[in-house]
């Protein structure tokens, strides 16, 4: 029996830490692994690793894991082969868009396919056929925002400046919580390390969020702000920025910072102060720390991504940076120099080209709001979905209001899921396509590359043989295509393998073949543990694509946007209010089927402040009753003064016990979704986003 090491990154979150993967080859060819462990050669992650990487494994070996395509028969499923699932598939989906319209197909891809380079370079193989409108992914739930706003002011939705962590010497945090993501757009492992380093240097940080959370508990500062109002905190020290002449000039070109000035002049600290919770005088007094320091950044999150006011809150990010002089600077925020250039080889993107069918909501980059999926399903006329195709995503437990996209899809004449499992979505579909497991198949990070908080490449090889008649994602979507193609009478251009794909991105590159670096696919098996292409610099006035060529500050959308949130009316006194949470052992709604990464004290509970749970009369553990607008959930109570008064916290992504779900693990575990209580009425007004924090809820006794 043979011994062999592997290196490898990690895919399951953000952080794509370096890996050294153990495995032994058994005589009768099979090959098991041993141990899974941070690879201390890596140079960007550092011999960092996380439990979720070692949970790698338990996917390879879980006995639920699809292995080969299934079909339900009569409410059971039966195993199918590949060629006559990609027949089925075509033929009911040419039917239905015969009668009904081509966009009576719908599209959901999920959060794991932007960790999945065959996703990324061939799914719209197939799905570019269908020349449906009705497209959505998880981007709607989560970092929308993000990419209107640097599609708005830079030119292109992925020019998106990241937090330069290992030279700042002020980080201020609203909404994130990295101990716990390992970072979001911003791709930075290792990274309780680097914010002991930026400690350690003399610089300060200070995190903003309704919940102490565990990188709030590490912080120098930790302010509480209500949810869905960081805007408020924001606009204050903007315009304390502005009023206290705090603002540095930038050599950066930029045009309508006089109308920014002129927008923001009447929400002043103290105007801001009762709305957010945050007094003036803390206000004003971080406005000059951050002004002071010798280099500053401002990050937000999840928290202010998935809220009312996202794409206002990320704009108000961009101009603090802008004006004190840290966007596109040294310890300030700075755009990636990828070795797979996105940005210079693709077009910034559109928005508002096309709109929802029944709310008018608008697109993004040829997706619409994923809040609008359920109703559109269920409404019915002319352009109404009457079936779907889901990749990699569970939208009934990490959308808004999934009860009701429950229910809508038990409506669909057809469903086909590209999936690892039977789970709270796919149970609803009549195919199933699983792809290789993740150590099956080759990996490039085309995505994270660009949100990485240093300029980093590697490629990983499979550590895994490919089991006889399975398909790599990609492949299934090459033969989806075929299928539909040849059941249409339509032309198919040949298309090459990722593989060469990512080769010629490299050789195109920054660092490719006109470079002293001569980065190719070929560079990169020579390197198993990843090759690191220097800090982040600035660059961003020369990779600018707005029409102008000069940063857009005022954008008219955005700067309207301040009269919806002046005239928004507040909560009333008492009334709680959600938020989300998040854990290092999970993440969204798939990592709770493996027993390394449930095990340990519960995490599914909503957490209440110890006043708000005395004042409705409950104790500390006991069972409540939570109840929305759109959905009510029975789940364990939890006294925490990490909470923010009149704020309750609840994880998504639990709530597994429902019928037909064939995950053992996961069914056991108690816990409710909290996305039976978000509300898809409750939308960033500007770009669509859910916002799933800040939803009105009612807590009572079970």
């Amino acid at each position: 029996m043979t011994k062999t090491l592997h290196h490898r990154a990690c895919h399951l979150c953000e952080a794509i830490c370096g890996l050294t993967i153990e495995t032994q080859d058994h005589e009768d060819g099979s090959r098991q692994i041993l141990s899974i462990k941070g690879d201390a050669q890596d140079s960007f992650s550092r011999g960092h690793i996380c439990p979720k990487a070692v949970a790698l494994q338990d996917i390879q070996n879980d006995p639920d894991r699809l292995r080969q395509p299934v079909r339900k028969v009569d409410g059971q499923w039966q195993p199918i082969g590949w060629d006559e699932a990609f027949e089925l598939v075509a033929e009911r989906l040419s039917a239905i868009q015969a009668e009904h319209g081509k966009n009576a197909v719908a599209v959901y891809q999920g959060n794991p396919s932007v960790h999945n380079y065959g996703l990324m370079t061939h799914s719209n193989y197939f799905l570019g056929q269908l020349k449906t409108r009705n497209r959505f992914s998880a981007t709607s739930v989560d970092q929308l925002p993000h990419h209107l706003t640097s599609y708005l002011m830079y030119g292109h939705g992925l020019l998106l400046p990241i937090p330069d962590i290992d030279h700042t010497q002020f980080m201020l945090i609203l909404g994130g919580n990295p101990l716990a993501s390992n970072g979001s757009i911003m791709t930075v492992p290792d990274v309780e390390k680097r914010l002991k380093a930026l400690k350690a240097r003399g610089g300060k940080l200070v995190v903003v969020d309704p919940r102490r959370s565990e990188t709030a508990a590490m912080a120098d500062q930790h302010l509480f702000v209500r949810p869905g109002n960081d805007a408020a905190l924001l606009l204050g020290l903007l315009n304390t920025l502005f009023d206290e002449g705090l603002t540095r000039e930038s050599p950066l070109p930029v045009n309508g910072m006089e109308q920014v000035k002129q927008a923001i002049a009447s929400f002043t600290a103290e105007s801001m102060a009762a709305r957010c919770g945050v007094a003036a005088a803390e206000i004003r007094q971080l406005a000059r720390d951050f002004a002071a320091a010798e280099s500053a950044v401002c990050y937000g999150r999840m928290g202010v991504s998935t809220q009312a006011y996202g794409s206002l809150c990320h704009w108000l990010i961009q101009l603090i940076n802008l004006v004190t002089g840290n966007l596109d600077r040294v310890g300030g925020t700075l755009c990636t120099s990828p070795a797979v250039d996105l940005v210079a080889n693709t077009s910034g993107g559109h928005f508002n080209v096309w709109q929802s069918r029944v709310s008018g909501l608008p697109e993004y980059g040829g997706e619409l709001p994923v809040a609008a999926l359920a109703e559109e399903m269920l409404t019915p006329g002319e352009g109404q979905i009457k079936a779907l195709i889901s990749v990699a995503g569970n939208p009934v437990l990490s959308t808004p209001n999934g009860g009701q996209l429950e229910r809508a899809l038990d409506g669909l004449e057809f469903m086909v899921s590209v999936d690892l499992y039977i789970n709270e979505t796919t149970r609803h579909a009549d195919l199933i396509l699983p792809p290789t497991a993740p150590l099956e198949h080759d990996h490039y990070d085309t995505t994270f590359n660009v949100f990485a908080v240093r300029n980093v490449t590697r490629f990983n090889q499979p550590v895994l043989a490919k089991p006889e008649g399975a398909l790599d994602d990609w492949e299934i979507f090459v033969g989806l295509a075929r299928a539909f193609a040849a059941k249409n009478g339509t032309e198919l251009k040949p298309t090459m393998a990722p593989q060469q794909m990512i080769d010629m991105g490299l050789r195109a590159g920054p660092y490719g073949d006109r470079s002293e670096h001569k980065l190719s696919l070929a560079a990169l098996h020579e390197a198993p543990h990843g090759i690191d292409l220097g800090p982040l610099r600035p660059n961003l006035a020369a990779r600018l694509k707005t029409d102008s060529k000069a940063i857009e500050a005022a954008p008219q959308l955005l700067v309207a946007d301040l009269a919806r949130f002046a005239a928004e009316p507040q909560p009333s006194a008492g009334e709680l209010v959600l938020i989300g949470r998040r854990h290092v052992r999970s993440n969204n709604s798939w990592m709770h089927n493996y027993q390394r990464l449930v095990k340990g004290k519960p995490r599914h509970q909503l957490l209440m402040h110890p006043d708000d749970m005395a004042g409705r009369g409950l104790a500390d553990g006991q069972r409540v009753r939570v109840q929305s607008r759109v959905g009510m959930i029975e789940v364990e109570a939890v006294a925490s003064d990490e909470m923010m008064p009149s704020v309750v916290s609840l994880p998504h992504g639990w709530g597994h016990a429902r019928p037909g779900v064939q995950m053992g693990i996961a069914s056991a575990q108690p816990g409710a979704s909290a996305n039976d209580l978000t509300d898809e009425r409750q939308l960033d007004a500007v770009s669509g986003n859910a916002a799933l924090n800040g939803v009105p809820v009612r807590v009572e006794a079970a």
